[in-house]
């Protein structure tokens, strides 16, 4: 199997970080690593990886730990145009500069 290409440092960066906070909300609810684990249908080795940033880990899993969270309505809104910044710019410059009235 190929090697996987390299993650950019700030994709990293937005994995350790959603790890850390995945972890946390786990913790805030009472929920042990093994009772997480059990509900992800996943190893604790698992959840430490995703608990982690581990890149390697799968969407699913992600996923359902979102659910088991009740974070799953912001995990389906990521991408939502309506918060795309950089997206919502774009639209904004691709605007004409003025609007005519056809020629009748």
């Amino acid at each position: 199997m190929p090697a996987a290409a390299p993650i950019p440092v700030p994709a990293t960066s937005a994995l350790r970080k959603l790890g850390r906070e995945l972890a946390l909300a786990r913790r805030k609810r009472g929920i042990s690593t093994a009772d997480m684990a059990a509900r992800l249908f996943a190893s604790r080795v698992t959840l430490w990886r995703l608990e982690r940033g581990d890149p390697t880990v799968a969407i699913g899993t992600l996923a359902t730990a979102c659910f088991i969270l009740q974070l799953h309505d912001r995990l389906a809104n990521l991408a939502a145009p309506a918060t795309d910044a950089l997206a919502l710019s774009l639209d904004e410059k691709n605007l004409p500069q003025r609007i005519r009235r056809p020629r009748s």
